[in-house]
């Protein structure tokens, strides 16, 4: 395979000025999505390479209360300059002042008079895991605290402080107070940001193929171009009407992680983080709650979302990383009686439960007689089939269960990608429910084990109604077959 050129210095300033554009277009992103789901406090005009804010004027988000938000665009061609102290305190290359200096002085510039402003420094760099304060960045927020201010003057983080302050021009304590506010949102990759920057047109309600990205980035390549740094609400709904973006409704966002962060969760309505309260080192181990954390804890957190969206919220869409049963409970609190067009991030496709499908698919369907009760159980086994698992468990713990129900894709077999698309699961979502509805009207209690793509239990979950009491199960490890997590009234 022929391998591309080194870039010239032609190719570096196209690529970092394209680099640019891509902040400035989520930055709109952000402003029309604001806008339209009614978000606190939304942004209202966007400024690129700003007047009168120092050096983070690259890109800054301008909202009616503050903080406003400025971001210094930094792009890299390749991975030798992480960053770290050595990044952060050198000179420029003209001799100038380092990076660090700069932000401190625009930093106390912007916070005065008692005023607050929220500092990002965004590149496509890596944190370099060895540097004593930057390898304390926190993941989920980009900031370096709580973890910069943790050890004494003598400790190898304490003299690192000491250094950074000096640089800075600040005291220690100013200096902890800037790292309070300054995020490091990296490393964005190109790709990966890109992938990012079409989920939020998505979320915007735009189109949001590869070609339509491009043209929103060109459009404010062109706004630069002509002198327009102040892009303002009307300018970019007009922009998109020029374009034919528009695509569907602009949603809130509500986030939900309790593998891994989300990386939406800063631009989100409402964030619920429960990575750190649930057991597991990673996300491939965490599997339920933490002690003394309990699922009634995060049943409640979810259920009281809706609550905590902005007035009059009509299309939501969930992200982060949750397990299935999480995932259906999202389904069942937005069910589709409130009128909630509810979305999930899908292989960074939305699923809605507005799609339009044709007629339902009704689901392939063998039962398994077990005479322990008068429940009924059902394994929804689309992406594998748990049979055998699931009979062991309702053996070895005794529930009061007749039989087990368990349903598969039309054709009957379990596998990755039987679900290709949100017209499938919702027409799959509405054949399982149909199906279950004869079998539970005189049952009064389900318990249900999932098997299934997230996005296909949060739909299932939307559509869970006429049917009875379900307790959702989560399947904890293979040597501790499932748990009960969620009890639900349908």
């Amino acid at each position: 395979m022929a391998h591309l050129p080194a870039p010239g210095p032609t190719s570096v300033r196209t690529t970092g000025d394209y680099y640019q554009w891509l902040v400035a277009w989520e930055a709109c992103l952000t402003l029309l999505r604001e806008n339209d789901a009614h978000s606190h406090n939304p942004v209202r005009a966007v400024g690129v390479e700003l007047d009168g804010v120092g050096n983070l004027d690259d890109v800054v988000l301008l909202r009616d209360a503050p903080p406003n938000t400025y971001k210094q665009v930094k792009y890299a061609v390749d991975s030798t300059s992480p960053v770290n102290e050595e990044y952060l305190t050198k000179p420029s290359a003209s001799d100038g002042p380092s990076i660090l200096k700069k932000i401190a002085k625009t930093w106390k510039k912007l916070t005065a008079d008692n005023g607050s402003a929220d500092l990002h420094l965004v590149t496509n760099r890596a944190a370099d895991p060895t540097d004593d304060l930057v390898a304390g960045r926190d993941a989920r927020t980009g900031l370096l605290m709580p973890k910069a201010a943790i050890g004494g003057a003598r400790s190898e983080r304490g003299k690192a402080r000491a250094r950074w302050a000096e640089e800075a021009g600040l005291t220690e304590p100013e200096l902890l107070d800037l790292l309070s506010v300054l995020r490091f949102d990296l490393p964005l990759d190109m790709t990966r940001y890109q992938e990012h920057l079409r989920l939020m047109m998505a979320l915007a309600g735009l189109r949001n193929g590869q070609q339509a990205l491009e043209e929103g980035v060109a459009w404010v390549a062109k706004m630069v171009r002509e002198g327009q740094r102040n892009l303002t609400l009307a300018m970019v709904e007009a922009a998109v009407a020029k374009m034919n973006l528009k695509a569907g409704p602009a949603r809130a966002v509500l986030s939900i992680s309790t593998l891994t962060p989300d990386p939406m969760a800063p631009q989100s309505d409402h964030a619920i983080d429960w990575v750190d309260r649930f057991e597991g080192e990673s996300a491939y181990t965490k599997r339920r709650p933490l002690a003394p954390n309990t699922w009634a804890q995060l049943q409640a957190d979810i259920e009281a979302a809706p609550g905590r969206l902005p007035t009059g919220t009509a299309a939501v869409s969930v992200t982060g990383s949750i397990r299935l049963a999480p995932a259906f409970l999202v389904g069942t609190t937005f069910r589709m009686v409130t009128g909630t067009d509810l979305a999930a991030v899908q292989r960074g496709q939305l699923w809605s439960t507005n799609d339009p499908f044709d007629t339902p698919l009704v689901p392939g369907a063998e039962e398994h007689e077990l005479g322990q009760g008068d429940d009924l159980a059902v394994a929804i086994a689309i992406a594998m089939n748990p049979t055998e698992d699931v009979l062991e468990y309702l053996r070895e713990e005794n529930l009061p269960v007749a039989k087990l129900i368990v349903l598969t894709p039309p054709g009957g077999v379990a596998k990755d990608g039987s679900v290709p698309d949100s017209a499938a699961a919702n027409a799959l979502a509405v054949g399982i429910r149909d199906h279950l509805r004869r079998p539970t009207r005189r049952v009064q209690r389900l318990h249900l084990f999932l098997a299934c793509p997230m996005g296909l239990a949060v739909l299932l979950g939307n559509r869970w109604n006429r049917l009875c009491r379900t307790v959702v199960y989560e399947d904890i490890k293979i040597d501790e077959g499932y748990e009960a997590a969620f009890t639900i009234e349908a």
